[in-house]
């Protein structure tokens, strides 16, 4: 950089304190308007935006070279600090008041065409944004996401710091342990044939941190997952995680909402109400067909089973005759969708999994429909009722078994929501789903798995059917066996309709952990191979202890009313995880993997 220019104010704090004060402003031209006299450039800086005005009568030479400047040149400016004359302000930059009258310029470097424009705010395509992602960043809305981001990590650290926790940092090189997605494996080249995993997140190490008497302990966690993506799910996330020894959920809940009360005051100076609401996971499931429910809106499930168990249509009582669920949601003012549109709806049921949907228009006479014929006046008044259907409704019905049935309805009420644009986005609904099922059956394999993960413990008040599931005559998976009825001490946070926190309380002791491990098939051996350093700590005097983690990316996004969580990630990957701006992942010298003991094996 020339010596004879050193920055001393930034573009975006120059005000009417400044005028008649000699400054030197650095930044890329945003703007170049060129008058035929006085050439105006708009410099931009990460603070704002300061125009800048050269005359060829007082300073010949800098408007000569001002005359080569182009969009995105890297300029630096001295000049003197001027009220701008009256008629020419300009109200929508703070900086409108003053103009800077340069003096002196220099190019500090070129910038050649662009592949989009940066100081415009135009769709562009995403694959040519990450492709130049250096460009995208240097737009205003991008500017705003990172810097909320920063906002928000500076708050959780200043609330955190405050609240007696430690920040520690754990290895990114760790031994494989599943958590339920694929791990990323780094080869030793010290230690051939052998892997490293990075980590899925720090769970077992923030325990271990408890055991070690951290007591409170927090981090800005990096977190790879070789899964696959979808809108808000990227292979590398960072989440905010949180472990507390000798707390209960209460503690831990309490420590969350203040957290989050602190930071949406700070990032955003918006005030949000605590305690959240709490919802068992079998209500959240039961009254909107989903574990993380939208509570922007209504729209809530209705369960008409008994209502309709005794009908001629079929369909509904056939389902309620083999143990299913017949519940409706009302759409309220849609009877004016046009059939085309119900169609699509029955579509869109289909996707989730229903085998149909079945569906009345609410009118002044009653309730019409295709289905109407098979049910008597009284029945029809009565699943009206129920659904408290209003003249201009339509009632939509799925028939079938109950996690078919709520899951089908329950995307369906998010997508009419979406469609008829019931959420709003100004609006921010916290509720914690509490109560979870500890394990869940996977039929194909005939075996119980973990809901969430391997390391939650038991309900307290369901410690009892640990022990009950070994002698029980109920078959496994059924609703009737014991270990499908154990619930876990574990919960989200929901906001929006997005899970954005998951933790729960740990096991503490290694004889409960085994007691899981075997209930999920994972013999004595096998676990001590893998969880063997965590199972070995418990046997030291291992507090009782439990903890939680927000994800970072997506809590940001929503804050930010972001489409997508790559939004608010500086450099995120695609959909087919890939990093277009850097070009991987990409092949590696043979002499590296030679060195590394490692043969790729070209796919058939």
């Amino acid at each position: 950089m020339p010596a004879s220019l050193r920055r001393d104010h930034h573009c975006g704090e120059l005000n009417l304190n400044h005028v008649g004060r000699e400054v030197t402003v650095m930044g890329w031209a945003h703007h170049v308007r060129d008058l035929g006299g006085l050439i105006f450039i708009e410099l931009r800086d990460r603070s704002g935006i300061v125009q800048v005005a050269f005359s060829p009568q007082e300073a010949p030479e800098a408007h000569a070279l001002a005359q080569e400047v182009r969009s995105e040149f890297v300029l630096g400016v001295r000049g003197v600090v001027r009220r701008r004359p009256a008629g020419t302000e300009n109200p929508n930059l703070p900086t409108g008041e003053v103009e800077v009258y340069g003096s002196h310029l220099e190019i500090l470097n070129t910038c050649q065409p662009l592949p989009f424009p940066v100081a415009e705010e135009v769709d562009v395509d995403e694959t040519t944004r990450l492709k130049y992602r250096y460009l995208d960043l240097r737009r205003a809305p991008m500017q705003r996401m990172l810097e909320l981001r920063h906002r928000v990590t500076s708050a959780v650290r200043s609330f955190l710091n405050s609240q007696g926790f430690w920040e520690v940092e754990t290895p990114l090189l760790m031994k494989s342990t599943p958590e339920g997605a694929r791990d990323y494996l780094v080869p030793s080249r010290v230690h051939p044939g052998k892997f490293y995993a990075l980590p899925q997140s720090p769970q077992l190490l923030k325990q271990i941190l408890m055991v070690a008497g951290v007591e409170k302990y927090y981090q800005i966690a990096r977190c790879l997952r070789d899964e696959d993506l979808r809108a808000d799910r990227q292979p590398e996330h960072t989440q905010i995680d949180l472990e507390m020894s000798f707390v209960t959920r209460d503690d831990i809940f309490d420590v969350a909402e203040r957290m989050w009360q602190y930071v949406f005051r700070e990032a955003l100076g918006e005030e949000i109400s605590i305690p959240f609401r709490r919802m068992t996971y079998a209500e959240a499931m039961a009254r909107y067909g989903s574990d993380k429910p939208d509570l922007r809106y209504g729209m809530e499930l209705v369960d008409i089973s008994s209502l309709v168990a005794g009908t001629e249509f079929k369909v509904f009582s056939g389902a309620v005759a083999s143990g299913g669920l017949v519940k409706g949601l009302n759409a309220r003012g849609c009877a004016s969708f046009a059939r085309r549109e119900v169609d699509e709806l029955v579509e869109v049921s289909k996707t989730f999994g229903a085998k149909g949907l079945a569906y009345f228009y609410v009118e002044e006479s009653g309730l019409r429909g295709p289905i109407a014929k098979f049910f008597t006046t009284e029945q029809l008044e009565a699943i009206r009722a129920a659904l408290d259907g209003k003249p201009g409704d339509l009632l939509l019905f799925v028939a079938d078994q109950p996690d078919v049935t709520n899951t089908a309805l329950g995307r369906l009420r998010v997508h009419l929501a979406k469609q008829l644009n019931l959420a709003d986005p100004a609006q921010r609904r916290f509720v914690w789903i509490i109560d979870f099922p500890m394990f869940e059956w996977k039929p194909e394999e005939k075996r119980y798995d973990f809901m969430h993960n391997p390391v939650s413990a038991p309900h307290p008040d369901d410690l009892h059917l640990l022990e009950e599931g070994w002698k029980s005559e109920a078959e496994p998976g059924s609703p009737e066996h014991p270990w499908t009825r154990i619930r876990a001490n574990q919960y989200d946070l929901v906001l929006n309709g997005s899970e954005v926190a998951s933790g729960s309380i740990r096991n503490h002791r290694a004889d409960l952990q085994e007691r899981v491990f075997e209930i999920l098939g994972i013999s004595h051996e096998k676990a001590h191979e893998r969880f063997g350093f965590l199972l070995d700590a418990f046997q030291y005097g291992a507090p009782p202890h439990g903890g939680i983690a927000p994800g970072l990316d997506r809590m940001v996004a929503i804050m930010a009313g972001a489409e997508s969580i790559r939004d608010v990630i500086a450099f995120p990957k695609t959909a087919s995880a890939t990093d277009l701006m850097m070009d991987a992942p990409s092949e590696v010298d043979p002499a590296q993997l030679e060195e590394l003991h490692i043969r790729v094996v070209p796919p058939k």
